[in-house]
């Protein structure tokens, strides 16, 4: 049997955020109805790296999988291994950096489509790094984005980076002299950053504003401080039970007993009418995007039906690079 490996740039052409984000939406739908199953991220720890592992399956589509990483200081490393769910055939391994951007991205988006008001036009971003760019093309693919703030730390790369996404998305992308300016008066603001301490204030956030959370996914990650996720009157996560183990902006407040687990509500359950969502204008919403295997599994397998790669996925539409990916024998 052979397995196709595909690298970074095999992958790219085909993760458009248009393709990305009804994979990723489909993929929480299934979730919820009981047609997939996520298993949480496990770690273990070798000398100076650390490897992570999440682990899916997705029956009705065909696809079961998982993905790893290594991190280390120096940076991480992402591979994903997809399987066929019947008879166990490895389909591929596929380089997966950019994957877990895009279906990260996506989650947000799906979001702040389904929580935040309809007429949000401002959003202010905290952090300028490698996760930046999907969050702000999920946002661009759900609402009408006027201007973009963002603070990061590094001011050169932080200007580089407002010219370089302004170019690309068409629209105003500033640099903020400081987190709160960017958060001020926005009508999303989106945390994507690795910090151990918060870097977002409660006191900052306007009525109405929904928030998307994506950096605090252990729990010695905190990007929130107890305020702003208190004054949340929903609190959404992709996962309750990933949340529980690793969403570091909550764990604190549910071992205090502030926050009850049953509070938590995940975002398929919105996508799919189970939960009404926002209720109010006024109301402050919250997404802690901790990052799933099935969001992973979802894309890639959208990657090998649009590259023309497994005839089991190809559907309507196939893409025209079959070429792409060398065979790997198992």
């Amino acid at each position: 049997m052979t397995a196709r490996f595909l690298s970074e740039a095999d992958v790219a052409p085909f993760l458009d955020m248009g393709r990305v984000l009804p994979a990723v939406e489909a993929a929480h739908r299934a979730l919820t109805m009981g047609e997939a199953i996520d298993v949480p991220r496990r770690r273990v720890r070798g000398g100076g790296a650390m490897q992570h592992l999440l682990q899916a399956a997705w029956p009705v589509r065909g696809v079961m999988g998982f993905k790893t990483y290594t991190s280390t200081a120096r940076g991480a490393r992402f591979w994903l291994h997809l399987f066929d769910a019947d008879s166990g055939a490895p389909l591929a391994v596929m380089e997966a950096d950019q994957i877990g951007i895009m279906r990260t991205g996506a989650a947000a988006g799906l979001a702040a489509r389904a929580l935040s008001r309809p007429d949000a036009a401002v959003v202010g971003l905290l952090g300028a790094g490698r996760q930046a760019r999907g969050q702000m093309l999920g946002l661009t693919a759900v609402r009408t984005v006027r201007l973009f703030k963002v603070y990061a730390r590094r001011a050169n790369e932080l200007a580089e980076f407002c010219v370089r996404m302004a170019a690309e998305l068409g629209v105003p992308v500033e640099p903020a002299v400081s987190a709160e300016a960017a958060v001020r008066d926005s009508d999303i603001v989106v945390t994507a950053t690795t910090s151990s301490k918060p870097v977002l204030e409660g006191g900052w956030l306007a009525d109405g504003v929904h928030v998307n959370a994506i950096g605090s996914n252990s729990l010695l990650r905190r990007e929130l401080d107890e305020v702003a996720v208190l004054r949340a009157g929903l609190v959404c996560v992709d996962s309750r039970d990933t949340a529980l183990l690793e969403a570091g902006d909550l764990t604190a407040l549910m071992e205090k007993g502030r926050l009850a687990p049953r509070e938590l509500v995940e975002l398929g359950d919105v996508l799919t009418g189970r939960h009404p969502g926002r209720q109010d204008v006024k109301q402050i919403t919250l997404f802690e995007s901790q990052g799933l295997a099935i969001q992973d599994i979802a894309v890639a397998a959208m990657v090998l039906q649009d590259a023309g790669l497994s005839d089991k996925l190809s559907a309507a539409e196939n893409g025209s690079a079959s070429h792409c990916g060398q065979q790997l024998p198992y």
